[in-house]
């Protein structure tokens, strides 16, 4: 296990001797010996990230020292151009729909609600309301000839074709297949599974759940800025690594709504609150996970570390389960916030004077287990009162200044820790993952070593240095050397006694290094300088083809990324959205289903692009009159609507409305004249009344464009009347 500097192992003395000397209670213990661990295992990880910091920011580490006699202190920011380059592909990716990359879908078997529901409108003709059982005084059914039943129930009768599952309940054969869209279609009079014909109108309710959902999720995120929070996670993960969101939390949005008529008087200010599920960002210099876990699944606990200002810190009160005692007793002992090493080294606040910050908190969030007992003597009373002392419960635990100011139980059902962090290249044995900086770390350093000493040479290379023999010069003159200097000889010494010496110029070679390490960065990184800007043709560039080959080969390293963000942070994230909207969502929610989370990051584009194609060449294919009958064009058409990301209830009409337009259409088009129907009266022009002969005294048609003047014809030849070249009557045969 790494030490901790000695700034840090200080304050942590004194914080124990702290709570040794007043007598804190066991939780205080546990927490404080808990994030003890937490940053004595991710010391290592604190320098690997302030390597990348001070990398991206073109800042020399404590570990570089330099020479007295070199000058030049360059530092070539390739890093910097790698991260923005990398996080501008990522959100290009993740963001191309403008919208957040999460779908709702439902699962290939649905559960719990129908994949299709159809209506039958043949069922009056066909006599079915004769053929229902009815319910005896009992309550048991029973089939009898020509009495009808309510249409409730779905036990049906002996020979209606479908028989019993094995293991089926009263209360099971009772659940309706539509789950929570019953409320809306209930007087449909819908039957489970596909239409028999294609005339028989159907609907799919496990994906209109499903896509419910996905638009009250995505209106949800909108509201609470989850583009933004994600984005800023993003970036973390390309600079350091790692990405971490935390949420959702239900969070108190408020409407501002006013009242009154305004006339004369300042209208009342009237707002409402509403609950909506909010995401947060967390820097990963304020995370400290498990240090035996690998991943978030692997999290016994998560400790959150705050740092709030005065004002930040008493607003707290206003929140739920916090106590008004605990914060006041540590607002009047004042604030006492210590800086940790990475932060003198980061310098947050761009002072270096003292380790102490005059009006700032420091404050722990606990998400883990403890004991049922330690939480009953902290005055947890929503536990189960028959739950066994020594049983672990979830908790979330706030505590400041070795004071407990709230816990509360984990309120989430199923538990789950509230946090989703994600790596921007996996490294398999350690929580934290690789960033973009680390990878070209090495090619950094030698490009800004190359660089320097070819700033150093040149400053020898573009200078002369002087060779004076003093003894031929006279005394007491001076050396400076500027433009007319005249030096004066001793009378009588031979030879030359000023010489300029120039020294070779090794720029060349250097720059050389400098270009191949950059290349070398380009394969570490896999982020090729051509494909964020670089200037130049190279071999490969000069086409289109060719060009387009590249980039292709380019994007892998970055969908390589967007599964990691898919995996360990979209669908996690959409499926606790799933969660909270279940639990908390407060008015009705008609979209329970079997329905699954999908991400769909780096796939995003490509699948509805070629979706949208193949639904267009099956548009085409359809044509066809001997296969139309076979497909429902309607459902073809909100598929298409739906892959181009438009919304089908709003532009897709309904069967009956699709009747009347087609009608509208038919009747427009019976009454417009086309070049299969006769002219009507007066288009026929001169030839009108004459059987479409040029009457008499009209002028032949020597257009060129035919006999008749309404539409294309024979061209006249030789010999003819009408031919332009004609100049005298033909001579009669015989």
């Amino acid at each position: 296990m790494a030490l901790l500097p000695a700034a840090d192992r200080q304050n942590q003395l004194m914080q124990n001797e702290e709570v040794a000397e007043e007598g804190f209670d066991a939780l205080v213990g546990l927490i404080t010996k808990k994030f003890q661990a937490c940053k004595d295992t991710r010391n290592d990880d604190e320098n690997r990230w302030l390597q990348s910091y001070h990398n991206y920011r073109g800042r020399y580490y404590k570990d570089i020292h330099f020479t007295q006699h070199e000058k030049s202190r360059v530092f070539v920011k390739v890093t910097k151009t790698k991260v923005l380059a990398a996080y501008g592909q990522i959100i290009d990716v993740l963001f191309g729909m403008g919208k957040f990359p999460l779908v709702i879908q439902e699962t290939e078997v649905p559960e719990g609600i129908a994949e299709y529901a159809h209506m039958n409108p043949l069922k009056e003709q066909m006599g079915d309301e004769n053929m229902q059982p009815t319910p005896t005084v009992e309550g048991n059914l029973e089939y009898i000839p020509g009495q009808p039943m309510s249409p409730t129930s779905n036990l049906g009768f002996p020979g209606d074709g479908k028989p019993l599952a094995k293991g089926a309940t009263f209360d099971s054969l009772n659940e309706s297949f539509l789950g929570g869209l019953e409320p809306e279609l209930e007087k449909a009079e819908l039957s489970e599974g596909p239409g028999h014909l294609p005339e028989f109108p159907q609907i799919k309710p496990a994906q209109i759940a499903a896509r419910r959902l996905e638009k009250l999720i995505h209106d949800q995120l909108e509201e609470s800025n989850g583009n933004v929070t994600l984005r800023n996670a993003i970036f973390e993960s390309c600079l350091l690594g790692t990405g971490i969101l935390k949420g959702p939390f239900t969070y108190n949005k408020t409407l501002h709504k006013y009242t009154g008529t305004g006339n004369g008087t300042a209208r009342e200010y009237t707002p409402d609150f509403v609950k909506i599920p909010k995401v947060e960002f967390v820097s990963i210099w304020d995370f400290y996970p498990d240090p035996n876990a690998r991943n978030m699944d692997e999290c016994e606990f998560v400790i959150q570390r705050h740092r709030v200002n005065r004002h930040q810190f008493l607003d707290l009160i206003n929140r739920p389960y916090f106590s008004k005692e605990k914060i006041e007793e540590c607002l009047a002992d004042g604030p006492a916030y210590q800086k940790l090493s990475w932060e003198q080294n980061i310098d947050l606040e761009g002072s270096t004077t003292g380790d102490i910050e005059k009006n700032r908190y420091e404050i722990l969030e606990y998400w883990g287990t403890i004991d049922a007992m330690t939480a009953k003597e902290q005055g947890l009373t929503t536990l189960d009162p028959d739950i066994a002392d020594t049983a672990e419960v979830q908790v979330n635990v706030w505590m400041c200044k070795n004071k407990i100011i709230r816990i509360v139980e984990n309120p989430f059902k199923p538990f789950r820790l509230p946090y989703q962090a994600f790596p921007y290249e996996k490294n398999p044995y350690n929580f934290f993952g690789i960033g973009v900086p680390e990878n070209m770390d090495d090619a950094q350093q030698i490009m800004n070593g190359h660089a320097r000493m070819a700033i150093d040479n040149l400053a020898l290379a573009g200078n002369l240095v002087f060779d004076i023999d003093e003894s031929a010069l006279v005394n007491n003159q001076s050396m400076e050397v500027f433009p007319g200097k005249i030096f004066k000889r001793q009378a009588g010494v031979p030879g030359q006694a000023i010489y300029g010496i120039k020294f070779p110029n090794t720029a060349v070679e250097n720059m050389q290094m400098f270009d191949k390490f950059r290349q070398l960065a380009d394969e570490s990184t896999g982020i090729p300088s051509y494909s964020h800007g670089q200037t130049g043709v190279q071999s490969m560039t000069r086409t289109a083809s060719g060009m387009s080959m590249l980039m292709g080969a380019a994007s892998l390293n970055i969908k390589t990324v967007i599964k990691n963000i898919d995996d360990q942070l979209i669908k996690p994230l959409g499926e606790s959205m799933f969660q909270w909207n279940m639990q908390f969502y407060e008015g009705d929610l008609p979209i329970v289903g079997d329905l699954e989370i999908k991400a769909t990051g780096s796939s995003s584009l490509m699948r509805k692009e070629v979706r949208s194609q193949r639904l267009t060449m099956f548009l085409q294919t359809i044509q066809n009159p001997a296969i139309a009958p076979f497909v429902r064009i309607s459902e073809i058409i909100k598929e298409l609507a739906y892959s181009l990301d438009l919304d089908p209830d709003e532009i897709i009409n309904s069967k009956d409305e699709a009747e009347i337009y087609a009608k509208i259409i038919g009747y427009q088009n019976a009454n417009k004249p086309n070049g299969s129907q006769a002219p009507a009266p007066g288009q026929l022009g001169p030839m009108e009344g004459n059987g479409g002969v040029p009457q008499e005294g009209t002028a032949p048609n020597n257009s060129g464009v035919g006999e008749s003047p309404i539409g294309p014809g024979n061209v006249s030849m030789p010999g003819e009347m009408e031919f332009a070249g004609q100049t005298t009557e033909p001579t009669p045969a015989g």
